[in-house]
């Protein structure tokens, strides 16, 4: 009895140690083609973030270069500016001399308040997002380049509500960058609950933040008002402007429908009181 439990136990352990060796070349290849699809998919996750990220800074680097031709176009219209205008009112007839002077001057009021508004709104997105980010690296974010990215924000904000947005690219770049290697970065937590690699969410929230007071508090207060335009009007002459010529046509929105409020506010004037002229 013992001697064939023994040869039965041995006949089993035979067994199944042939269908182990025959399972073992199947369930190796399985792993090495699940290993490989996992590592291809995470390859494809890499290159469509990169390709992604190096898109939106495509983009910005087109968009700082428009913002910088219409920067050096600006200053040179406003060198030139005295002797075009001079030239400008040389050319009106007597009869809508006085009326047209009128017109000048509030669109060159309301295209300077403007002006205006936007340096300090720009001002203002710069220093907000510098703070921001150097309250991250107390948390060790690990960011460089702050002054920069702060002086890429507020420039892109002459474009009302974009600038945090674009000012958001690069400083999530630069803490993949600093972070890549640094455990505490990759495990970081954002308020200890929610998973945030290299710090990433937090960006976005602190941009999100900057953006929401500049929307709501800065922009309204120092760019609606001061071409004495609703919030509400100018969202719209953003959107219709952006539809029509992109970026391009977003800078350019707000201050022509100011000049475009000033030519009919005048014009109305004009039709009201021409039994008077």
């Amino acid at each position: 009895s013992n001697r064939i439990d023994k040869e039965t136990l041995t006949a089993e352990f035979t067994k199944l140690g042939d269908q182990l060796t025959e399972a073992l070349p199947n369930f190796m290849k399985d792993m090495n083609s699940s290993s490989g699809d996992l590592a291809g998919r995470l390859s494809e996750i890499v290159n469509t973030t990169i390709g992604s990220l190096a898109s939106m800074a495509g983009a910005i680097g087109n968009f700082m270069f428009i913002a910088t031709m219409v920067f050096i176009f600006t200053i040179i219209l406003l060198a030139e500016y005295h002797g075009f205008r001079k030239s400008l009112v040389n050319i009106i007839p007597n009869k809508y001399f006085e009326v047209s002077l009128k017109l000048i001057y509030n669109i060159e009021k309301s295209v300077s308040s403007y002006l205006r508004g936007q340096f300090l709104s720009a001002l203002s997105v710069a220093a907000m997002s510098i703070t921001g980010l150097l309250m991250l690296n107390l948390f060790g974010a690990n960011l460089t380049l702050i002054i920069f990215i702060g002086i890429i924000a507020g420039l892109a904000n002459l474009i009302p509500l974009v600038g945090p947005f674009v000012g958001m690219v690069p400083a999530i770049l630069i803490a993949f960058m600093n972070n890549i290697g640094n455990d505490a970065a990759t495990a970081h937590m954002l308020f200890g609950v929610m998973p945030s690699p290299f710090f990433i969410l937090d960006i976005i929230l602190m941009f999100l933040v900057v953006q929401q007071i500049e929307g709501n508090l800065i922009t309204p207060a120092l760019v609606g008002k001061s071409v004495g335009l609703h919030p509400m009007l100018v969202m719209i002459s953003l959107l219709i402007g952006g539809t029509i010529l992109g970026p391009l046509g977003m800078l350019f929105a707000v201050p022509a429908t100011g000049v475009l409020k000033v030519i009919l506010k005048e014009i109305t004037f004009v039709k009201k009181n021409a039994h008077l002229l």
